[in-house]
């Protein structure tokens, strides 16, 4: 197994650490408070990603499938929720004078984007049905597949929030800080465009 699962162990890897809404509020929240107190963001995202690849390995995917007003319900929530986070993103300022976000996002705010996020969905579905060979049924198949998905997002959140926290040492300003926080709170808004992309 420790050949077959290399594959997928890649593909995790790279799915995660690609620009989405969970590496940028792990990068807004490096630079604003640090690697530390950006943890429970972290491990929430993470978490939460694991959790979504387990249910679709799972089965819970076809229940989405098989009721739209859902995944619709989920995805107006999803978008409601991250267009509110981006503007706080977007309004805030250095740290210490900021008052528009006062504290990082926390572990349940973390896992519940990754819930209401199509492209951790759809990085679940996909290796469910690439990888489904590697497990004998769908609950070991979901045990697997949270436990890969939920490390390799821990990694690769954890080198988004560290280059926020090293960009964050080159600002000296109240004006850098806020052009950074918006450009971070626009790309954040942004993203949630994946949301409504055609399937």
């Amino acid at each position: 197994m420790s050949e077959t699962i290399i594959p997928l162990i890649l593909f995790a890897l790279i799915s995660t650490s690609t620009p989405g809404i969970a590496t940028t509020l792990s990068t807004a929240s490096g630079a604003q408070f640090g690697f530390r107190r950006s943890v429970p963001l972290m491990a929430g995202s993470a978490a939460g990603l694991a959790s979504v690849a387990a249910a679709g390995a799972a089965g819970l995917a076809g229940l989405l499938a098989a009721v739209p007003s859902l995944q619709l319900a989920m995805k107006i929530a999803g978008s409601l929720y991250l267009i509110w986070l981006a503007i706080k993103i977007g309004r805030s300022g250095p740290p210490k004078l900021d008052i528009a976000m006062a504290r990082p996002n926390s572990f349940f705010g973390g896992a519940g984007i990754q819930w209401m996020n199509p492209k951790g969905w759809a990085m679940g579905l996909g290796a469910a049905a690439s990888f489904a060979a590697l497990a004998d049924g769908p609950m070991q198949l979901a045990l697997l597949l949270g436990a890969v998905f939920g490390l390799a997002a821990a990694f690769s959140l954890s080198l988004w929030c560290v280059a926020g926290t090293l960009l964050a040492r080159l600002l000296k300003t109240e004006r850098q800080w806020r052009a950074l926080n918006i450009v971070l709170g626009v790309l954040l808004a942004a993203s949630i465009l994946q949301m409504w992309r055609p399937a």
